[in-house]
């Protein structure tokens, strides 16, 4: 597995931070809001080109956590790839199945595919519980079927 550039790091934390900014007033309106969590991009790997897609895009594959959900995210690896229509709908394919994402623009260069795994969060005591919820996920979506 390929580490993460520093330059990518920067982009996750500023693609949460963005989510925060769009998203935090339909968050705190939730019934399932969870004052406990706050959004944070967890556990990212990177992708090789074609890996999950057929597209010549690499992708970052990771978790995106927030105080109302939990969400498999595929965020471009490399800042300049163009973004897709915002809404629109597609499979992609990792190594344990297939996904169904939407794409989602958040600011002029940040955008990512987002799959909603989880909806309703309040359960979680902490941040630590979130995070250890987030790696558990990533395991299994990164786990090759039938392991």
């Amino acid at each position: 597995m390929q580490a993460l550039t520093p330059e990518q790091y920067e982009r996750l934390r500023d693609l949460a931070a963005a989510w925060q900014q769009q998203q935090g007033r339909s968050l705190k309106a939730s019934p399932h809001y969870n004052p406990r969590l706050s959004v944070d991009a967890l556990c990212f790997q990177a992708l090789p080109k074609g890996e999950a897609d057929h597209e010549d895009v690499a992708y970052l594959v990771g978790a995106l956590v927030t105080p109302v959900s939990l969400s498999l995210v595929l965020v471009p690896a490399e800042k300049s790839a163009p973004p897709p229509e915002p809404g629109i709908h597609r499979h992609f394919i990792l190594p344990s199945g297939r996904y169904p994402f939407v794409a989602e623009l958040l600011v002029d260069s940040l955008w990512l595919w987002r799959c909603e795994l989880m909806d309703d969060l309040s359960d979680l005591d902490s941040l630590q519980e979130a995070s250890r919820l987030a790696q558990q996920m990533m395991n299994k979506v990164m786990a090759p079927a039938g392991n």
